[in-house]
């Protein structure tokens, strides 16, 4: 139930098809003296080799609807377990603008606001509303703004401060129809230069870029069973970045408000690692040196072993740690 196919059995488990269903499954929890796990489309997850020794409880809370919003936006209303690419697909289908660069993204609706995802430029916070949630604390069912989501660079009060207190149950987005695609990501000011791009062409072009990385979910690639970018992009001090620029002048980055951005992948590579390194079961993409892969029959700990021993090499040479994206569990 994991992209990457990694991972123990669960305890127990439960398809929560409805708000009550998920309340009901903390209440079967709570009685047994267990824990419980929230799990989503597994795409940015890695499970322990024992498992979970608690209730899982997978969200497939459906349904999607648009509404007229303030001025000339349109809301757009989606559950927790909704397929996120399809909705996007559906937007652009809607000549709706806001979610197109990250058309391809695997998971489902309930996983955005809780890493703000984004992709080649745009982040889902953009266009965020509100998020629907149920508070574990008080067993109330609120609405949280955007504001309250206190969202950061692939962060959010869910993954943060606030871990574990909230499960989403829908997501409300503020959309522009008839809008002009976000050109502002280098592979795609390349491939759309000499021309003002429609939508839908602006998600063939993501998904094309995407499908060379091998980032999006395709059974005949092995390089797919993934969890996407293993590896935030480090965001560093200017002065830490001027001191590292002058030993590395070649070292790639992005301006990030008042701090500096810094690829990842560049960081890996240049420490010693290449697209198609393999760790005994595990390795890295043959296409993107930012995924660690499951190459057949991986175990957990193998792909701890690559990341740990990828992190020391960078912090060795750059002086920076790796974070980790995915969600560790049962470990």
């Amino acid at each position: 139930m994991t992209t990457l196919g990694i991972g123990g059995p669960a305890r127990y488990y439960l398809n929560a098809r409805s708000e009550d269903d998920v309340i009901r499954g903390l209440s079967f929890a709570a009685s047994r003296g267990i824990g419980v796990f929230i799990l989503g489309g597994g795409s940015n997850l890695l499970v322990s080799d024992r498992g979970i020794n608690d209730l899982v409880i997978r969200i497939d809370l459906k349904g999607l609807r648009f509404e007229d919003g303030l001025g000339n936006t349109q809301v757009v209303i989606a559950g927790a377990g909704e397929v996120w690419d399809s909705v996007v697909h559906e937007c652009i289908g809607r000549d709706l603008a806001g979610l197109e660069c990250m058309s391809g993204i695997p998971g489902m609706v309930g996983g955005t606001p809780v890493q703000n995802v984004g992709a080649y430029g745009q982040e889902v916070s953009e266009t965020i509303i509100s998020v629907r949630c149920l508070d574990r604390s008080t067993g109330s069912i609120v609405e949280l703004t955007n504001e309250e989501c206190v969202f950061s660079y692939r962060s959010s009060i869910f993954n943060t401060t606030k871990r574990e207190r909230y499960i989403v149950f829908g997501v409300k987005y503020s959309l522009k129809p008839g809008g002009k695609p976000k050109i502002v990501y280098k592979d795609l000011i390349d491939l759309f230069r000499d021309r003002s791009p429609s939508l839908h062409e602006v998600r063939e072009g993501v998904l094309k870029v995407r499908r060379a990385k091998s980032m999006v979910i395709d059974p005949a690639d092995p390089n797919c069973r993934t969890a996407g970018s293993f590896f935030k992009n480090p965001v560093i001090e200017v002065a830490a970045f001027t001191q590292l620029r002058s030993d590395f002048p070649e070292m790639p980055s992005f301006p990030f408000g008042e701090l500096v951005k810094v690829p990842a992948a560049w960081l890996i590579e240049n420490a010693g690692f290449y697209k198609g390194f393999v760790l005994g079961r595990a390795g890295l993409s043959t296409r993107h040196s930012l995924a660690l892969i499951n190459l057949g029959g991986a175990t957990a700990a193998e792909l701890i072993a690559l990341k740990e021993m990828i992190q020391h090499a960078v912090r060795k040479k750059f002086g920076i740690l790796l974070v980790p994206e995915p969600v560790f569990a049962g470990f």
